[in-house]
């Protein structure tokens, strides 16, 4: 019972109304007894001593004249009253005088009169009370009456009782209405209070059905509900906002983890990419410093430095842009050129590392020119990076197809080899910067893992696409390039503008303060058939262009007294030579550097070390001009 209480607010409730009525009614029964029954002695008490005085009075002149007759008489009018059990007459030495009993088994009449006053026992009560005649004491009146105390307490009980079962059902129905428009509200609150804690739902309130201080207390609370619900829901943001964060801290520690460890993988491929040509450099420098050496010995090592040169340069061509591009400095200058053209640059690039390989090179290009808006020496750049991947990374003897097709709006250049193909999970990183699809070290040509992540990235700037197929390792690969078409497109039965041939006896002016690089450059164009004229700085150069008048100038930036911008604004001031090719000789290669070289007046823009080839395709280009 108890415990069955202690777990219920309105079990609680109705044992406080229930026990405070019980109490109530206990403390007023209990005073009310006691008032009864000291109200009932009093009254008793009262009510004896006025019978014994009027007795007293009737009783007198018997006693004074001694006349026992008359005062039996007197005593047996008592019967009358019931509530009397015994009386008597007492002479003034106190001697019975007359005696009257209710019954004959009453036996304890006092033979003598005690002292006046009234004495309570046995349930009975009784009183000596003196007669008094004219101040003179004439007897004493003795009465026993029944002293009716337990059964007066008993009628009140009974009426109690009735009392008490009333209050006790007007307690309960009480209660019940507590219950109802107290407990009730607060059990509803306990009800959504139990379902948060079980659910974890904040959005639950409870109904208020009062404007009392429960109703204080359900707006108190929901009002915390609510509070709860945001604080709930911006710690959950938060915790999913670090979550998140979480996530993306552990990835860029994968990230830079990563980038770190292909650092040092580019580094360490770097300095042996950079150590692998420098060795047959110097091999074939001591075989044209020998006494036996040959002519066909020298050629073959002239090829081979060539090769190994070609290598250099391109490592470090792609080391500056990737830099362009880390820096954001990466720019492209539009115009509308003709893929084929860019095509057969790029091929030019790498014939020699494709014939040195024994590969066996493809073309299916379209008869028609293809036109798009971009930068011929970029996009050259791109073909000539996949070109060279092909090369290396297929296997002598092997077969290289390049495809263009095109489409609505597009072409799609696709480049396809028979090499050492690329597995499923490396297609995903292939166009990563310092990225390697093959890390064994027998591979003699692993690269510095950049060319194909510039690719991508010049091919973006052309709002174009690169992507990558694959079979898996051993099935070869496929390269596929997107670019947007021009506007103006030729029709498609028109030619393609082949390229003319070299024109012999072109008048080159080479102004340059490096000896060693002009003279030998000087003497590579005279043996490939143009007059070369030779400066060593921009004064000079300036006095030998007005006598020379060249088709062409490569002129070095860097010039003692005028340098090469001044001396080629001085060239296109001069009306004479105002028409000259002007190509710009530098080891600037930032595209701000192209820009000033632009603004100064030069065509064509030139990084060191410059090659042979690279010159005669400018001057082709010059051919192409005024043809």
């Amino acid at each position: 019972m108890i415990r069955a209480i202690q777990h219920s607010i309105s079990r609680k409730l109705m044992a406080v109304v229930l026990a405070t009525t019980f109490v109530a009614l206990l403390m007023a029964t209990l005073a009310l007894l006691a008032h009864d029954a000291r109200t009932y002695q009093r009254l008793a008490v009262a009510d004896l001593t006025t019978q014994a005085d009027i007795f007293a009075r009737v009783s007198g002149p018997s006693l004074a004249f001694n006349d026992f007759k008359t005062a039996s008489e007197n005593l047996a009018i008592l019967g009358k009253r019931p509530q009397i059990l015994a009386a008597a007459l007492y002479t003034p030495d106190r001697r019975q005088f007359a005696v009257y009993a209710l019954r004959e088994d009453i036996k304890n009449i006092p033979q003598y009169a005690g002292k006046s006053g009234y004495k309570i026992e046995n349930g009975r009560i009784s009183l000596f009370h003196p007669v008094m005649e004219n101040g003179v004491l004439t007897g004493i009146v003795y009465l026993q009456a029944r002293h009716m105390l337990a059964e007066r307490l008993q009628s009140t009980l009974l009426i109690l009782a009735a009392v008490m079962a009333s209050s006790f059902l007007l307690a309960a129905l009480i209660s019940g209405w507590l219950q109802a428009s107290i407990t009730r509200p607060v059990l509803a609150v306990t009800k959504v209070a139990r379902q948060i804690m079980q659910g974890r739902d904040f959005s639950l309130r409870a109904k208020k059905t009062s404007s009392d201080e429960i109703g204080v207390l359900v707006d108190a609370f929901n009002g915390m509900l609510s509070e709860v619900d945001q604080r709930t829901r911006e710690l959950e943001a938060t915790n999913r906002a670090l979550e998140v964060e979480m996530k993306e801290r552990r990835q860029a520690e994968e990230a830079l983890l990563l980038a770190d460890r292909r650092k040092d993988e580019f580094l360490a491929t770097l300095a042996h990419e950079l150590r692998n040509p420098l060795a047959p450099l110097v091999n074939g420098l001591e075989i044209q410093r020998m006494p036996e050496c040959t002519p066909t010995m020298a050629l073959q090592a002239r090829a081979i430095m060539e090769r190994q040169l070609d290598q250099m340069v391109r490592l470090v061509d792609d080391l500056l842009d990737v830099s362009r591009i880390t820096t954001g400095k990466l720019v492209i200058r539009r115009e509308t050129v003709v893929l084929q053209d860019v095509m057969q640059h790029a091929i030019e690039t790498v014939t020699r590392l494709i014939d040195y390989r024994g590969h066996v090179l493809g073309l299916e290009l379209p008869s028609h020119p293809i036109l798009i808006e971009g930068d011929s020496t970029r996009l050259a750049q791109v073909f000539s990076n996949l070109l060279t991947n092909a090369a290396k990374y297929t296997n002598d003897g092997g077969q290289i197809l390049l495809q263009a097709l095109v489409k609505q709006g597009s072409v799609e250049v696709r480049l396809r080899d028979n090499g050492i193909g690329i597995s499923a999970t490396m297609q995903q990183q292939v166009f990563a910067m310092f990225s390697q699809a093959d890390h064994s070290l027998e591979r003699a040509h692993a690269g510095l893992g950049v060319g194909l992540t510039l690719a991508r990235h010049l091919i973006e700037l052309h709002e174009g696409r690169i992507s990558l197929e694959s079979d898996g390792e051993g099935a070869g690969s496929t390269f596929i390039v997107e670019l947007p078409l021009s506007a103006a497109q030729p029709a498609v039965d028109q030619p393609i503008k082949a390229f003319p041939a070299r024109t012999k006896q072109r008048r080159l002016l080479l102004v340059d303060d490096n000896r060693d690089f002009i003279d030998g450059m000087a003497a590579l164009l005279r043996e490939s058939g143009h007059e070369v004229r030779v400066a060593y700085d921009g004064q000079a150069g300036l006095e030998a262009a007005t006598v020379f008048m060249p088709d062409a100038a490569l002129l070095d930036i860097g010039l003692p007294g005028l340098n090469g911008y001044a001396l080629a604004r001085e060239l296109k001031r001069t009306p004479a030579t105002h028409d000259v090719f002007l190509i710009a000789v530098t080891g600037w290669g930032q595209e701000k550097d192209r820009l000033l070289a632009r603004e100064a007046g030069f065509d064509r823009h030139l990084v060191k070390p410059v090659r042979l080839p690279q010159v005669l395709a400018l001057l082709d280009e010059l051919a192409l001009s005024k043809h």
